[in-house]
């Protein structure tokens, strides 16, 4: 456990009651969970901890009388570590929820123990659909976005304005099997077609064979299923191929603020993206975005502006339900509605997804932006009934017996 990155912050210092029946171990202890030195560092990484000590500290960093606590560490994209990493968590230190879980297999890994030890997770960092399907958890509860919103959006738009013929490069792990799937699923539903793929390893440096093979398809659109650095990387390198000036289009599939800004305008203009918050957007989004900017030098993209959400819903929750137990507090997140700067009006379906707006995005073009981080132009809102799978439809066997 030594190198891994451990921290812990203890929000609310102030005296509290000796004795609480309502919360065990008198504190409410919530950990971060995520990747903060690898391809996904800047993706959720050290910005959603923060994200998660904002949270708290609006809603008064007590609950039930008692303080708040949030550990983070670092997984390292390992769903081993990951998981040696929550076990002694829930075994010694008594966290009682688990939060944001960059990378599907990490999720998957850690939603399944959290099931077995009787606490909650809610994923913001992970986009695969098998946390609200087949591999559902009655306290498990996914956030942020999933693939299925990414493939309705950036692949149904793409289609729509002519790319009908797709080729993907695709991550060789369970959140880019899923977001291809959910992406050729879509593109073949509005009359497109798939004419290949190639999967690439984590933390790829060269794309090269892999963009060499995706030219040579003749495919309009090369679908990116892939994330963070990787994306990063086969932009830049299918530019150097002069693959866009050719006439083929890249379709970012899981493309976030953080990778835009690490990316520059120059080279990621006029992509297509999809994401569920976007800082610019609206008053309350600026409001936010520019305090989080005050306290760790980025704006939030949408899996730390989820992060804030499933933190401060879990202690609404918690507050609601009168007690931090397990079972009680996973009523509450199923029913209580989700207002917060993140969403509007969203809810809670029975195999855990958050229903909410999504929004399909462009890129500017360098001289179209007029103010630090303003990267995006809103094309289209998505609702959530449509972006998501519905409950009924997920696979979840809570929901379908």
């Amino acid at each position: 456990m030594n190198k891994l990155i451990m921290t812990t912050a203890l929000v609310a210092a102030s005296a509290a009651p000796a004795f609480a029946q309502e919360v065990s171990d008198n504190v409410v202890k919530i950990g971060i969970l995520n990747d903060q030195s690898g391809v996904y560092a800047d993706f959720g990484g050290k910005a959603s901890y923060e994200a998660a000590l904002m949270a708290v500290e609006d809603f008064g960093g007590t609950v039930l009388g008692q303080p708040i606590e949030v550990v983070t560490a670092d997984h390292q994209n390992k769903a081993d570590i990951a998981s040696n990493i929550a076990r002694q968590w829930y075994d010694t230190e008594q966290v009682d929820a688990i939060m944001e879980l960059t990378t599907s297999s990490v999720a998957l890994a850690v939603q399944a123990l959290s099931k077995d030890a009787d606490k909650i997770t809610i994923t913001t960092g992970a986009a695969t659909t098998e946390l609200t399907g087949a591999q559902c958890s009655p306290n498990g509860f996914h956030w942020a976005y999933d693939t299925h919103a990414l493939a309705v959006g950036t692949g149904g738009a793409l289609v729509d304005q002519g790319g009908d013929t797709w080729f993907f490069l695709t991550a060789d792990y369970a959140f880019g099997y899923s977001l291809e799937e959910q992406t050729t699923e879509f593109v073949e539903s509005k009359g497109g077609s798939v004419v290949g793929s190639v999967r690439h390893p984590l933390t790829n440096p060269d794309f090269s064979s892999f963009l060499l093979q995706a030219q040579a398809s003749g495919a309009k659109v090369i679908g990116l299923a892939n994330a963070g650095l990787d994306t990063q990387n086969a932009i830049k390198q299918a530019s150097e191929f002069g693959i866009v000036q050719s006439g083929q289009r890249l379709a970012a599939l899981l493309f976030t603020l953080a990778e835009v800004n690490g990316l520059g305008l120059e080279a990621a203009q006029g992509l297509s993206l999809t994401e569920s918050f976007y800082w610019n957007r609206d008053e309350a989004s600026a409001e936010f975005g520019n305090r989080f900017m005050e306290r760790t030098g980025v704006m939030p993209n949408m899996v730390q502006a989820g992060t804030y959400s499933a933190v401060l819903q879990y202690l609404k929750a918690v507050d609601a339900a009168g007690t931090d137990a397990t079972e009680a507090v996973s009523a509450k997140l199923h029913e209580m509605p989700v207002d917060d700067v993140f969403a509007q009006g969203g809810t809670v379906g029975a195999n855990g997804r958050l229903y909410k707006d999504v929004y399909l995005m462009e890129v500017k073009k360098p001289g179209d932006s007029d103010i630090p981080w303003d990267y995006y132009n809103v094309l289209q809102t998505i609702p959530g009934d449509q972006a998501y799978i519905s409950p009924e439809d997920s696979g979840c066997p809570l929901v379908n017996g």
